[in-house]
């Protein structure tokens, strides 16, 4: 499939990129963390909350909500899930990685979507990254065989526990899997049993 820049025109419509941080100490800790021959995503961690950037963008991008500051690392190669969230996901590349990505305004009314309508976006090493809400991804996919890491910064308690699961009203609801998260899986995807398998066609692989 063809893969664009986040420079392109193109991104506008998914996000921007964030210029004027200063992201070296984030980069360097992120260093650290492992990255597993599958995919880890952990929400929280305290080494990269506390550092100063984190402060920063709690107050400059999220204008003073609580925020979390975590990292999704591994080896994937395909789109397998799409979610979404009710606010933006600031993402920072360590390490050049692809973003497979849809528009929630193209999900159909028994939230389906066509996989063919997803576009792929080259995020280069060291630049940092606004997802809007509207914006479906996933996890990052590799450029290289070493894998993937991606900081990933969310309003607080993002991905947690559910508690309970909402009445189907709208019908949306089936989609909720976490707290602020919902997500269409699928049917290749290797997602847990009960999943919403609404994503149709190919599951798209950027090799």
């Amino acid at each position: 499939m063809k893969i664009y820049q986040v420079a392109d025109p193109e991104f506008k419509e998914y996000g921007r990129v964030i210029k004027g941080y200063d992201l070296h100490p984030l980069i360097r800790e992120m260093e650290k963390l492992p990255v597993p021959e599958d995919v880890a995503y952990v929400a929280s961690v305290p080494e990269l909350e506390e550092l100063l950037v984190a402060q920063e963008l709690k107050m400059g991008v999220y204008g003073g909500m609580p925020i979390q500051v975590g990292y999704c690392n591994g080896h994937n190669q395909r789109l397998n899930a799409l979610e979404y969230h009710r606010d933006s996901e600031v993402n920072v590349a360590v390490g050049d990685l692809i973003l497979l990505l849809g528009r929630l305004q193209d999900v159909a009314e028994d939230y389906t979507l066509d996989t063919s309508s997803v576009k792929a976006f080259l995020v280069p090493s060291g630049t940092m990254i606004e997802i809007y809400a509207t914006t479906l991804h996933y996890a990052p996919c590799q450029t290289k065989e070493d894998g993937f890491r991606c900081a990933v910064v969310l309003p607080e308690g993002t991905n947690g526990p559910l508690g309970e699961k909402p009445v189907v009203r709208c019908g949306e609801e089936k989609l909720q899997t976490a707290c602020n998260k919902w997500l269409i899986g699928h049917p290749e995807g290797g997602l847990p049993e009960g999943s919403f398998l609404g994503l149709k066609g190919e599951n798209v692989s950027v090799v």
